[in-house]
């Protein structure tokens, strides 16, 4: 009985890795991509809306000192812009 038994884990092969082995790798190489395109998007977006914001208000301070707007419509367009970096 025990000669049976060790016959047919050893034919079945029990113990090994069998033929689904290399999915833990292909797995753990996707969610390790993955991270690392979360953390590159997550970086270009900070560092875009970031600038864009800040170029606006350059740009707005700009007009305003040389004259090109007046007091209210840098205020109004200021208002606006600091609107948009709440969101």
């Amino acid at each position: 009985m025990n000669t049976t038994l060790i016959t047919e884990l050893a034919a079945h092969d029990q113990y090994g890795p069998g033929g689904w082995w290399p999915i833990f790798p292909i797995f753990w190489l996707l969610a390790f991509i993955a991270v690392l395109l979360f953390f590159a998007t997550m970086s270009r977006r900070r560092r875009h809306g970031h600038s864009g914001s800040q170029s606006g208000h350059a740009r707005l301070a700009e007009r305003f000192a040389a004259g090109e707007i007046d007091e209210d419509e840098y205020r109004t367009r200021r208002a606006v812009l600091n609107e948009k970096d709440r969101r």
